[in-house]
């Protein structure tokens, strides 16, 4: 599919169709009355900061790490006309009453003031901003404010091609619409609604007005759309669109699990396979995307890595909700009301003062998707249509000490780092490990069965062998650090991009004991459930071929081998697992190997479980690697 010619494909997918959301806003009310003296204390502290480092830009819109915030995203409304799956809850959203929105004449006053102090680009989000009656109106309203250099819209393109005429005519200049799969009955599955066909015309006509890039924002989930890579990548073979794949992200009611995320390494290197001759483009300043083209190609992809490789740093944007909360950044759940001040009549240096301590709070950057994840925070469709995404980068959800406008957020958390520390203070090496150890070699062996997933051999081969403990190999060189954690104690996926291809091996093992009764039952292979060896054996090379599904900061590995033995010992009334594999990368394959041994063993608990539940699983560990940078490991 990816190889046929784009207009023909975007032909064939606007003679079919399917897609369509509603929404709500449940959201909690700062409170008035702050300390107006110490907001201007710390906005005096910050325009010492823009002194000292010549910044010319607002002070109200510079945070206390000199980010100057010129890029302004205004929800319009909390409603949708679909129900996409990550974007809200099945169940819906609570709609805040429409006298507690942002009436068209507050929304324009805040734009005026914030265009006022230095933003240059508005983007137009919702919910779905198009079904508000005077989005025309607005966006010519907008379109008068001198300095404002970009109005844009995020749509998920159900009304865009009756709109768009009008939209252009008054003003707007830059579209976003989200399309997350290119199969028809998908996308009705994601959206909960039809209409695939109207977004699809909907990108005809941006195209055909002239809209050049016609950006397209397309949520990646695992075991979804994954499989589409390649067939969004090929439609910028002759449009002019940019696609941009997002890992999927954690809101409030969208059941995120690292599971579901595939990450940008993983989705570069698939279409890099099909395209070797993939350039990287240039970043443009703030942006939140990782921007490639493929050589001949009239548009380009891009990649929004708001989860792996965080954009904080250059974080430019702020967002106002549908019923008037300042964000300052997407994954934090503090807000503050300007509409609350609005309407209590707060004079234009009033609000600026609100604004600018708002902006002096914002974080370093967010908290990491460990802590998001389990997070309170809106439903991405209270904050705005899930797409914007693709331009929002994250600032920390937490809330420093000084709060003089009593912001509701969270507390200061104690960071992953120093909890690590704090458990595993006074831990000692069980020696329970060690006996066993002395255990290990002994016992008679009357079923012996190993399997192998290579290009040699068949996995569902069985045949007899043997396997000895491995000798140690010396020193072995170490890292003092957690190669999983950065700097600042937040989980991160290690970058291999620049690691030589070399060949890697690792074998690991596990014992499941089993007990009398079960043992006898296995060896005999007289399970009602069937031959709990062979059901382990699969059960292992499965484990080891998706382990990156599993363990969530392992990259994907292409394995070249598998090998999966296990052996009886009768004296222990035990079953010995060994789990090989070897590959050829820039990464190791020892958690592979660890997987497998795991599951192996977790499978035969499973087959077993019935006879006896006093089965137990002990001695997962690595018995030997070679291949990495930091020499062979070989346990004694």
């Amino acid at each position: 599919m990816a190889a046929q010619p784009l207009s023909r494909m975007l032909r064939r997918l606007l003679r079919s169709s399917a897609r369509s959301c509603s929404s709500g806003a449940p959201v909690t009310q700062p409170r008035l009355g702050e300390s107006a003296r110490a907001a201007s204390e710390e906005l005096s502290r910050r325009r010492q900061f823009l002194r000292e480092h010549a910044a010319p830009f607002s002070a109200f819109l510079t945070d206390s790490f000199g980010r100057q915030h010129s890029y302004l995203r205004i929800s319009l409304t909390e409603k949708c006309n679909l129900r996409c799956q990550y974007c809200m809850p099945e169940e819906g959203v609570p709609l805040t009453p429409k006298a507690n929105l942002l009436t068209t004449e507050e929304i324009l006053t805040l734009a005026r003031l914030f265009v006022k102090e230095g933003i240059d680009k508005i983007r137009l989000t919702g919910g779905e901003p198009l079904i508000r009656p005077d989005v025309v109106d607005i966006v010519a309203q907008l379109q008068r404010l001198e300095g404002l250099r970009t109005i844009g819209v995020t749509t998920n393109g159900i009304n865009l091609t009756r709109l768009l005429p009008q939209l252009q005519k008054a003003g707007l200049s830059a579209i976003n619409i989200s399309l997350d799969t290119l199969v028809p009955a998908k996308f009705e599955f994601i959206v909960r609604r039809k209409g695939f066909h109207k977004v699809m015309e909907g990108i005809h006509k941006a195209i055909e007005l002239g809209y050049n890039p016609v950006k397209v924002n397309c949520v990646v989930m695992r075991g979804l759309n994954e499989d589409e890579l390649l067939d969004f990548a090929a439609l910028t073979e002759g449009l002019p669109l940019d696609v941009r794949f997002i890992e999927y992200m954690p809101f409030d009611g969208n059941k995120w699990n690292f599971k579901k995320m595939v990450s940008y390494k993983e989705m570069l290197d698939t279409i890099r396979q099909q395209w070797p001759e993939l350039e990287k483009l240039p970043e443009e300043e703030s942006s939140t995307a990782k921007a490639f083209k493929i050589p001949g190609f009239q548009g380009q992809i891009s990649f929004i890595t708001s989860m792996s490789e965080h954009f904080c740093g250059t974080c430019n944007r702020l967002r106002i909700t549908a019923d008037g909360n300042l964000k300052v950044c997407l994954f934090g759940n503090s807000e503050v009301s300007l509409r609350d001040h609005l309407r209590a009549g707060a004079s234009e240096q009033e609000l600026l003062r609100i604004i600018g301590a708002a902006v002096g709070r914002k974080k370093r950057q967010h908290a990491g998707m460990f802590s998001i994840s389990q997070m309170k925070n809106r439903p991405m469709i209270l904050i705005e249509l899930f797409l914007m995404f693709h331009d929002s980068p994250p600032a920390s959800p937490s809330i420093s000490s000084w709060d003089p406008l009593h912001v509701q957020g969270l507390r200061p958390r104690m960071s992953f780092s120093s909890q690590m520390v704090t458990l595993w203070k006074g831990c000692r090496v069980p020696q329970a490990l060690l006996l066993a150890q002395q255990r290990l070699g002994s016992g008679c062996f009357q079923r012996h069965y190993t399997s192998r997933a290579d290009s040699d051999a068949n996995s569902k081969c069985l045949s007899p062998g043997s396997w000895a403990p491995a000798a140690p190999s010396g020193p072995q060189l170490t890292s003092e650090q957690l190669t999983h954690v950065d700097s600042e104690g937040r989980a991160a996926m290690v970058d291999v991009s620049r690691k030589p291809d070399t060949e890697r091996a690792a074998v690991a093992s596990a014992v499941v004991l089993l007990g009398p009764v079960a043992f006898k039952l296995v060896q005999r292979n007289q399970l009602k459930k069937g031959d709990a060896l062979v059901v382990a054996q699969l059960a292992g090379i499965q484990a080891a071929k998706v382990t990156s599904q599993l363990i969530p900061l392992c990259h994907h590995v292409a394995l070249s081998h598998v090998q999966v033995q296990l052996e009886l010992d009768s004296t222990r009334h035990a079953v010995r697992i060994q789990a090989s594999c070897r590959a050829r990368g820039p990464t190791g394959v020892e958690m592979e190997a660890l997987t497998s041994a795991a599951v192996a063993a977790l499978s035969l608990y499973d087959m077993c479980k019935a006879v006896s539940r006093d089965i137990v699983l002990e001695e997962i560990k690595l018995i030997s690697k070679t291949g990495g940078q930091r020499g062979d490991f070989h346990r004694a």
